[in-house]
C-alpha cells in the first residue's frame, strides 16, 4: 500500500501523484478501509489508494513502482516529483492504530522542502507561544491536550480536528514543567481549553481518550467544519421552506417523522415508477409487507397499509402506480383508513429542504423496523433488511447512495443470523455511511455526521483499550437501540388529529367529485351544442306518437270509406274528413321542411348517406294501402257524384306517402287536369259501370311526376340550372377562343 500526504494549501500546484498501492487485495481493503473509518477527518492530510497487484491490467503501474510481494506498502511526501516511487514501510500485523501512528511518524519527517502551509503543526509547544498565540492566530478555541513524550493522542486529535474552523490544537508534554504548573494539570493525558488572557477549563469527558476528545471538541459553539455554514441552534426560527423550526428532543423518535417518511416513499419516490413488475414489484411487496408487520403506526395508518398489502398480493405480474395511488389516496372511502398527506418532519427537520430529511427518515423507520422485529417473535431475521436491500436497490432516488448500500450489503448481509445481529449490523453500516459522508456536501452543518450514538448520549455505548483505542461496547449498544427505537419511546408531538386527517380526506375526495361532475358536465353541454350546431334534430317522442296516431286514423278512415262506399252513407263525411287529413299533411310537411338544417352560417361537416331504395319502399310499405285506396277510388266514383268525390292526393302515391314527400297541396303538371279529365267520354265496362279510357294513362303519368319529383328541392334544382347554364357559357367561350385563334392563323398565311 502506497500512503501519499497531500498537506498543502489548497491552491498548490507542486503536489505531485499520491498513491497507495498494495499486491494483496483482500489485507489491502481491509487496511485501507479500516484505516478510512477511524481517520476519515485526515482526508486532507492524507490520501489513501489501493492497487491489486494480482491483476494484469494493473501490472504496468505496479514494476513502476517496484512491487515485487505483497502486502506492500509506499509513502510519498508532499511535493514528491513525478517520477517518485515512494519510501517502503511495513507493518506486522493488520493493526491499524500501528500503521496510524507510522503515518504520523512519516509526516513528522518531511524536511526536503518547507512545511505545507495547510499542515497542522504536530510538535509539542511551549509556554513562550502560547502567550502570543491569539495575536498571530484567528481562533476561538485553544486545545491543550498534556500527555507522555511517547503518545499519539495529541496529534491524532490535531488530524481529527483538521476540517474544522475555529478550534486550533496543540499537544504539551508532561515536561513542560511551567504550563503543568500553571493549569495544575496532574493527569495525563487530559485536555484544556485556554483562553486569551491566561484563563483556562479542563474539558470534560467520559473517557480521557482521543475519541472522546475530538467529538467534544467539534461540538464547541463556533466550531464549524470548513467551507460550512455556521450553526444555529435558536429554539424557534424559520427555515428556507417558510416552515416554523419545531423544537424537538434529540434522543426520542417522531412519530411525524415515520409518517413523513411513508408519505414520501409512497407518494412521491415510488410515482417516479408509472408501471412496477419483476423485481420492483416483488420488492414492494415485501416492503409493505414488512410495515405491515412491525411498524407501531396509528390506526388509520395501519388500516390503509393492509388495504394495499392486500390489493398488492392479489395482483398479478405488474401494476400501474396511478392503481396503487387510488389505494394511498382511499378513493373508495373505507372508514377509518387515511395516510396523512405532506411532510412533517421534527427529529429529521433541516433548515434547508435538501439536506437530511427523507434520508434520515427512511434510516429511523428501519431501525425502529428491526427492533420491533425482534421484540415481535418474527422467524427470519434477516426479512426486515431484505427488503430494505431491495427498496433501496429498485427505489431509493439517490442511486449512488443505493450502490454504497448494495455494497455493503453484498459483503456482510450473509452474517447475519440473529435479530440482535441484524440491529447491530444496520447501526453499524449506519455509522458506515456518517462517516464517508462527513464533510459532503450532503452534510447538514446543524447536525454534522458523527458516529452514533455520542458519548453524551450513551457513555456506556463507549470504551477505550489497553493502548488507548476507541471501542463500541455492543453489550451495551444493542440494548441502547431496543430502547431507543421501541415503540413505547416514540412521541407522537405535531401529529394531526386522526379525525382532521379524515376530514381533510372526506373533503378532499369531494372537491374531486365536484370537479369531475363539472367537467362531466361540461363535456355534455358542448357535446350538446354541436350537435345542435353541426347534425339536424331528432323528430321528439311526441312528434313520433302523432305520426303514429295519424297513420292509424288514416288506416281506419280507409276501412270505413270502404264500408260507406258499400253503405251508401253520406259523403260530406268523406269531404270533411279528407279535407282534414289534409291539412294534417300540410302541417306534417311544414315540420319536416322545418327540420332541413340551413347550410347558412354553418360548418361544412360530412353527414352519412342515407340511400333508399325507392320502389322497393313503396312496393313493401305502400302496396297494400295503394290498392285499398284504389278499391275505394273505383267504388267512390260509381256510387257518389262528381261535385261530392272525395279530394284524392295529388299524385296518387297515398296520402301517406305524399306527406312525407312535401308534396301535399302541389297542383298537378296541367293546369286543366281535372278540366280535362270531366270533358272525355266515358265508357262502360261488362258489368255497366262506367270508367274513363284515359284513367289508367293519367294514372301512370302522375306516378311517373313524383317519381321525378322525389328529393329534389329547390335547391337542387336550382344547382342544376346554374351548372347547366355555366357548362353552356364555358363551350360559348371554348368556340369563340378556337374561332379567332383560327382566324388569326389564316391572318398570317395570307400576308407576304
Amino acid at each position: 500500500m502506497l500512503i501519499g500526504t497531500k498537506c498543502q494549501d489548497p491552491i498548490s500546484k507542486s503536489l505531485s501523484l499520491s498513491l497507495s498501492l498494495s499486491l494483496s487485495l483482500s489485507l489491502s481493503l481491509s487496511l485501507s478501509l479500516s484505516l478510512f473509518d477511524v481517520s476519515a477527518e485526515w482526508k486532507p492530510a492524507v490520501d489513501l489508494a489501493a492497487l491489486d497487484c494480482a491483476t494484469e491490467v494493473n501490472m504496468k503501474l505496479c514494476v513502476r513502482f517496484g512491487i515485487t510481494g505483497y502486502p506492500t506498502l509506499k509513502f510519498f511526501h508532499a511535493y514528491s516529483n513525478a517520477g517518485a516511487t515512494g519510501q517502503r514501510f511495513g507493518v506486522a500485523h493488520r493493526d491499524v492504530r500501528r500503521l496510524r501512528q507510522k503515518v504520523i511518524d512519516k509526516l513528522e519527517t518531511h524536511a526536503l522542502e518547507p512545511w505545507p502551509p495547510a499542515c497542522p503543526p504536530l510538535e509539542p509547544t511551549s509556554e513562550a507561544e502560547l502567550v502570543s498565540f491569539f495575536e498571530t492566530n484567528n481562533v476561538q478555541h485553544l486545545a491543550l491536550i498534556f500527555e507522555e513524550a511517547g503518545s499519539f493522542i495529541g496529534r491524532e486529535v490535531t488530524l481529527d480536528l483538521l476540517q474544522f474552523e475555529n478550534v486550533a490544537v496543540r499537544r504539551v508534554l508532561s515536561t513542560e514543567a511551567g504550563l503543568v504548573s500553571t493549569l495544575g494539570v496532574t493527569e495525563f493525558p487530559s485536555c484544556y481549553l485556554y483562553f486569551p488572557g491566561g484563563n483556562f477549563t479542563r474539558l470534560k469527558v467520559n473517557i480521557e481518550a482521543r475519541t472522546f476528545y475530538s467529538y467534544a471538541l467539534q461540538r464547541l459553539p463556533g466550531v464549524v467544519r470548513s467551507g460550512k455554514p455556521p450553526p444555529d441552534f435558536k429554539d424557534v426560527r424559520t427555515n428556507t421552506t417558510q416552515e416554523s423550526w419545531r423544537p424537538f428532543n434529540k434522543s426520542r423518535v417522531y412519530m411525524a417523522d415515520l409518517e413523513s417518511t411513508l408519505h414520501h416513499s409512497l407518494r412521491l419516490e415510488l410515482a417516479a415508477h408509472s408501471v412496477i413488475k419483476g423485481e420492483s414489484l416483488i420488492s414492494l411487496k415485501n416492503y409493505i409487507s414488512v410495515l405491515v408487520k412491525y411498524l407501531p403506526g396509528r390506526p388509520i395508518v395501519m388500516n390503509l397499509l393492509k388495504s394495499v398489502n392486500s390489493w398488492l398480493n392479489q395482483t398479478g405480474d405488474e401494476i400501474s402506480y396511478e392503481a396503487l395511488r387510488e389505494l394511498l389516496d382511499n378513493t373508495a372511502q373505507s372508514s377509518d383508513t387515511a395516510l396523512p398527506e405532506g411532510v412533517r418532519w421534527v427529529g429529521c427537520q433541516s433548515l434547508q429542504s435538501h439536506l437530511r430529511r427523507y434520508p434520515c427518515g427512511l434510516w429511523t423507520l428501519f431501525h425502529v423496523l428491526t427492533v420491533q422485529a425482534k421484540t415481535s417473535g418474527s422467524t427470519d431475521s434477516q426479512e426486515v433488511l431484505s427488503a430494505m436491500r431491495n427498496y433501496i436497490h429498485n427505489f431509493f432516488g439517490c442511486r449512488n447512495c443505493a450502490e454504497h448500500f448494495e455494497n455493503m450489503a453484498r459483503e456482510s448481509l450473509v452474517e447475519v443470523n440473529t435479530f440482535s445481529s441484524a440491529i447491530l449490523w444496520l447501526w453499524s453500516r449506519h455509522n458506515r455511511v456518517n462517516n464517508r459522508l462527513a464533510g459532503d456536501l450532503s452534510e447538514d452543518p446543524d447536525f454534522p455526521k458523527i458516529q452514533w450514538p455520542s458519548p453524551g448520549m450513551c457513555p456506556s455505548c463507549h470504551s477505550v483499550t489497553e493502548n488507548g483505542e476507541h471501542r463500541w461496547n455492543n453489550e451495551q449498544v444493542l440494548p441502547f437501540l431496543m430502547s431507543y427505537f421501541s415503540s413505547s419511546s416514540i412521541l407522537t408531538d405535531y401529529l394531526e388529529s386522526e379525525s382532521q386527517i379524515l376530514a381533510k380526506q372526506k373533503q378532499k375526495h369531494a372537491s374531486r367529485q365536484q370537479a369531475l361532475e363539472a367537467q362531466k358536465h361540461k363535456r355534455t353541454t358542448r357535446e350538446a351544442m354541436d350537435s345542435m350546431t353541426l347534425a339536424p334534430p331528432q323528430p321528439s317522442v311526441q312528434e313520433e306518437e302523432e305520426e303514429e296516431e295519424e297513420e292509424e286514423e288514416e288506416g281506419t278512415q280507409d276501412e270505413v270509406v270502404a264500408d260507406q262506399a258499400v253503405e251508401g252513407r253520406k259523403a260530406a263525411e268523406m269531404e270533411a274528413k279528407a279535407t282534414s287529413n289534409i291539412k294534417t299533411g300540410i302541417e306534417s310537411g311544414r315540420r319536416q321542411a322545418h327540420v332541413k338544417p340551413s347550410i347558412v352560417g354553418m360548418k361544412m361537416r360530412e353527414l352519412p348517406e342515407d340511400i333508399v331504395d325507392l320502389d322497393s319502399f313503396v312496393n313493401q310499405h305502400y302496396k297494400a294501402r295503394a290498392l285499398r285506396l284504389a278499391a275505394t277510388r273505383v267504388k267512390q266514383r260509381t256510387l257518389q257524384r262528381k261535385e261530392e268525390q272525395e279530394p284524392g292526393v295529388v299524385f296518387g302515391l297515398g296520402m301517406d306517402l305524399d306527406v312525407g314527400l312535401g308534396m301535399v297541396g302541389l297542383q298537378p303538371v296541367y293546369d286543366d287536369f281535372e278540366l280535362n279529365q270531366r270533358k272525355q267520354p266515358r265508357k262502360r265496362d261488362l258489368t255497366g259501370q262506367y270508367f274513363d279510357e284515359e284513367d289508367e294513362l293519367n294514372h301512370r303519368r302522375r306516378w311517373m311526376m313524383s317519381v321525378l319529383s322525389i328529393g329534389f328541392s329547390r335547391l337542387d334544382i336550382s344547382l342544376c340550372v346554374i351548372l347547366y347554364f355555366l357548362s353552356c357559357m364555358c363551350l360559348l367561350a371554348m368556340y369563340l377562343f378556337f374561332k379567332n385563334r383560327l382566324r388569326l392563323r389564316r391572318s398570317k398565311v395570307v400576308s407576304p
